[in-house]
């Protein structure tokens, strides 16, 4: 018999999150838009408009709390 593995469904959301990050961060670019700058817009604001919704890059991120996806990117950037 095989053992029983534990995971972490908050590692699964973080790594939900990054995944969804790096796809967004691509549809913002290949439109031509700073990704740093609309990303900032977005979590300061809380306005999804700065997210555009081609490729659905606005409904992937709003499935995420914007406090969570700070922290996500928050630890990344102490981890390194």
């Amino acid at each position: 018999m095989k053992e029983t593995k534990v995971y972490n469904a908050e590692q699964f959301q973080d790594a939900l999150i990054e995944e969804t990050m790096r796809d967004v961060v691509e549809i913002l670019e290949e439109r031509g838009y700073n990704p740093i700058n609309q990303i900032v817009g977005y979590l300061m604001s809380g306005d999804p408009g700065y997210i555009s919704s081609h490729k659905e890059a606005r409904n992937k991120l709003l499935k995420f709390d914007r406090t969570k996806i700070l922290e996500v990117l928050v630890s990344k950037f102490i981890s390194k």
